[in-house]
C-alpha cells in the first residue's frame, strides 16, 4: 500500500462530497448523484486500502461495504439502509449511461445520508 495513493483517495472522496453540495445547490442533481456516489466509493476504497492495503476492483459499494465489514463490524451499519445505499449504487450507471434524472428529494437524501451515516460511520472505522 502506498500511503500516497491511500492519501489521494481520501482527499478525491472529499472533493466528490463537496462537488455534489455545490452541484445540488445549482439544481444539477443528475451530476450531484453521481457525485456521491464517487464520494462513498472512494472512502470506502480509502478504506480498505488503509486497513489492508488493497481494495476490490469494483464499482459496487455494496460489495465495499462487506469487505470492509469482514475487518471492522461497524462497516456493516452502512448497510441498515440498504435502499439508500442501492440507490446510491445506482447512481453510478444511471447518471452515466442511462436516460434517467434524478429528482431533488432523492438526491437530497443521498446527500443526507452521505453526510449523516456514511461520513459519520467511516470516520469510526
Amino acid at each position: 500500500m502506498s500511503l500516497e495513493e491511500a492519501q489521494i483517495l481520501r482527499e478525491r472522496a472529499k472533493a466528490f462530497l463537496k462537488n455534489a453540495e455545490s452541484l445540488f445547490k445549482e439544481g444539477v442533481y443528475d451530476l450531484a448523484a453521481f457525485n456521491v456516489e464517487q464520494y462513498c466509493q472512494l472512502m470506502l476504497k480509502y478504506k480498505l486500502l488503509v486497513k489492508t492495503g488493497t481494495y476490490p476492483r469494483t464499482h459496487s459499494i455494496i460489495r465495499l461495504v462487506r469487505e470492509l465489514s469482514k475487518i471492522d463490524e461497524k462497516a456493516g451499519q452502512l448497510l441498515r439502509d440498504m435502499i439508500m445505499v442501492t440507490k446510491i449504487e445506482d447512481a453510478y450507471i444511471g447518471s452515466r449511461y442511462l436516460p434517467r434524472r434524478y429528482e431533488k428529494e432523492e438526491v437530497e437524501a443521498m446527500l443526507k445520508y452521505a453526510k449523516e451515516v456514511f461520513e459519520v460511520v467511516t470516520n469510526e472505522l
